[in-house]
C-alpha cells in the first residue's frame, strides 16, 4: 500500500523527469563493478604501477632549447651516455621547445648520472641552444616515502569522508560513499597500470580531485534519499532510493558534462605531466558519476538490509 502510494506521488512530482529502473539494475551493475575492480587489482599487484621518478628516486632535467629539437633526437642522445632514461616529456607549448628528463637512478649514482645529462646535454645541443633549467634529485628513499605519504593522503580523506558522511547522514550511508570511492580509485589505478601510465605525484593529487568530485555527487543523491525518508518514513528504502536518482539524475548529468568539457579541452591542449593529470580525472570523472548512481546506492540498500533495518 505504501509502495502504491508513493508510486502515486512519484508520477506527480515535478522535479521527476526519468523513470531509470535502477534499482532493477543493481544486481547487473554490481557484478559488472566486481569484475573490473578485481582485474584492476589484480593489475596493481600483479603488473605493479610503472612509478614515476618521484616515487623511486632518480633526476629529473629540465632543458630548454632556441631551435626546434624532438624527444626522439634527445633520447638517441642520451642514450650514449649509457644511462637508461625514464621519460622524456615535453612542456609548456610546443613553440618553447622546453623537455623535462627524467631518469632513474640509485642513490649512490643520483648526482653522477645528473651531471653526466647535463653535461651530455649542453654539448650535443650547443648549436641548438641547450639551456639547463633547473635540475631536481630525488633519492630511492624519498621517492619509497612519497609513496606512503600518498597513500597516507588518500586514507585519511576517505577517512574524513567516512566521518562526515555518517554525520551528516546516518552511518548507514558512510559504507556506500567509501565502497563507491574505493571502487573508483582501484579502476582508475588499474587503467594507468593496464596503458604503462607513470605514477606521479600529480597522479595521486588527480585522485584526490576524483575522490573530491565523485563524493560530491554522492552527497547530492544521499541528501535526496534522506528527504525522502523524512517524508514517508513507511515506505521502503528501495522507492526512496529510485527516487532520489530520478530526480538527481539531470543534475548529475549536467554537472559531469560541464566538468568533462574542461578536462577534454585540456587533454587536447596539454601536454606532458598535465595531459596525464586530466586523463586521471577524465577517467575518473566518468566512473565517478557511474558509481554514485550504481555503488553508492545499493550499497546503502544492502548495508540497511545487513542491520535489519528493511526487509
Amino acid at each position: 500500500m505504501n509502495t502504491k502510494t508513493s508510486s502515486m506521488n512519484m508520477k506527480a512530482d515535478p522535479k521527476r523527469r526519468f523513470n531509470i529502473p535502477f534499482v532493477q539494475q543493481f544486481k547487473y551493475t554490481t557484478i559488472l563493478s566486481a569484475l573490473a575492480v578485481l582485474g584492476s587489482l589484480m593489475l596493481i599487484f600483479g603488473k605493479g604501477p610503472l612509478f614515476s621518478v618521484d616515487f623511486k628516486g632518480g633526476a629529473e632535467i629540465q632543458v630548454q632549447f632556441n631551435q626546434a629539437v624532438t624527444a626522439e633526437t634527445i633520447r638517441s642522445t642520451l642514450l650514449e651516455t649509457n644511462y637508461p632514461v625514464s621519460q622524456i616529456q615535453q612542456i609548456g607549448a610546443p613553440t618553447d621547445n622546453e623537455f623535462l628528463v627524467k631518469v632513474a637512478a640509485s642513490q649512490n649514482d643520483i648526482n653522477t648520472v645528473t651531471n653526466t645529462l647535463a653535461t651530455k646535454l649542453k654539448s650535443s645541443f650547443a648549436s641548438q641552444g641547450a639551456e639547463i633549467r633547473k635540475t631536481d634529485i630525488v633519492g630511492p628513499k624519498a621517492g619509497k616515502q612519497l609513496q606512503i605519504s600518498g597513500l597516507y593522503a588518500m586514507l585519511i580523506a576517505l577517512g574524513g569522508i567516512l566521518l562526515y558522511i555518517g554525520l551528516r547522514f546516518d552511518f548507514k550511508y558512510a559504507p556506500g560513499a567509501i565502497v563507491a570511492l574505493f571502487h573508483d580509485v582501484v579502476i582508475v589505478c588499474g587503467i594507468f597500470v593496464l596503458f604503462n601510465i607513470e605514477f606521479s605525484l600529480q597522479i595521486v593529487a588527480a585522485l584526490l580531485a576524483v575522490i573530491g568530485y565523485s563524493v560530491n555527487d554522492t552527497v547530492v543523491i544521499y541528501d535526496r534519499v534522506r528527504e525522502h525518508e523524512e517524508r514517508a518514513p513507511k515506505t521502503r528504502l528501495t522507492t526512496h532510493i529510485h527516487n532520489a536518482l530520478n530526480e538527481t539524475l539531470s543534475r548529475t548529468m549536467w554537472t559531469s558534462l560541464t566538468t568533462l568539457f574542461v578536462i577534454v579541452s585540456m587533454l587536447i591542449f596539454g601536454s606532458g605531466i598535465t595531459r596525464d593529470f586530466f586523463l586521471a580525472l577524465f577517467i575518473g570523472v566518468l566512473i565517478g558519476t557511474y558509481s554514485s548512481l550504481y555503488i553508492a546506492a545499493p550499497t546503502v540498500q544492502f548495508f540497511s538490509r545487513f542491520i535489519k533495518e528493511e526487509n
